[in-house]
């Protein structure tokens, strides 16, 4: 059995946090969960075409505050803003809570492992060599900065009788080092001849907290 975990999930509390931060009782959090799962599912499918990489969400006692990740803002904010506040009402239907949200925007959605995989899984949709989608999409993470990129594809590759698995890497990913920022995500393409795992990790570099103390021992 492989000893794999998910690299998001082993960097949480080090250089990592939580997509929803809130706090209930044990009796409240089944639903709240539940709650924040038809949130996502709700908005990924109300926005495919807006290039939505994560959403986050935090809790008052009384307001419910979405935070939007997308590489066309445009698209969420609408003209005049008028599709936001047509998400925010539907949103307050759907909870019967107060909802707020914030629209935070994708610099550089070329080093965003969710939006690559997304990227991927939609050109072999199109019939697009997987391995050209794939070393594409590599070649543009490098050259935006990445510092070591790993594509993983695997299933019926390119209408194959027996599914199999093919991994690419270019730079460095150092999985085993809890100070590098990793960006891992997985997607999948629903072809015709069946389904198409995608899985995508990103190193963008390490991040080094160090203590007052230690700071002030090296000046």
């Amino acid at each position: 059995m492989g000893q794999k975990t998910n690299p998001y999930g082993l960097r949480l509390g080090i250089n990592k946090t939580w997509n929803s931060r809130w706090f209930a009782k044990s009796d409240k959090f089944a639903p709240l969960l539940k709650e924040d799962m038809l949130i996502r599912r709700y908005i990924g499918i109300r926005l495919q075409k807006a290039s939505i990489s994560n959403v986050g969400i935090d809790r008052t006692a009384k307001r419910i505050i979405v935070n939007i990740f997308t590489a066309r803002p445009g698209i969420v904010i609408g003209k005049k803003g008028e599709e936001v506040e047509r998400l925010k009402e539907e949103l307050q239907h759907i909870t019967g809570k107060d909802v707020y949200i914030n629209i935070r925007e994708i610099k550089r959605p070329e080093i965003d492992s969710m939006l690559v995989g997304e990227n991927i899984a939609q050109q072999i949709v199109r019939r697009i060599s997987y391995k050209r989608a794939m070393k594409k999409a590599m070649q543009s993470a490098m050259r935006m900065g990445a510092l070591g990129i790993k594509i993983s594809c695997s299933g019926r590759l390119g209408g194959a009788e027996m599914s199999r698995r093919v991994t690419l890497r270019e730079g460095r990913v150092p999985l085993h080092t809890l100070r590098a920022d990793i960006d891992y995500a997985t997607a999948a393409a629903k072809t015709t001849y069946g389904l198409i795992g995608i899985k995508v990790w990103i190193f963008k570099g390490e991040i080094i907290q160090r203590d007052k103390q230690n700071a002030d021992m090296a000046m």
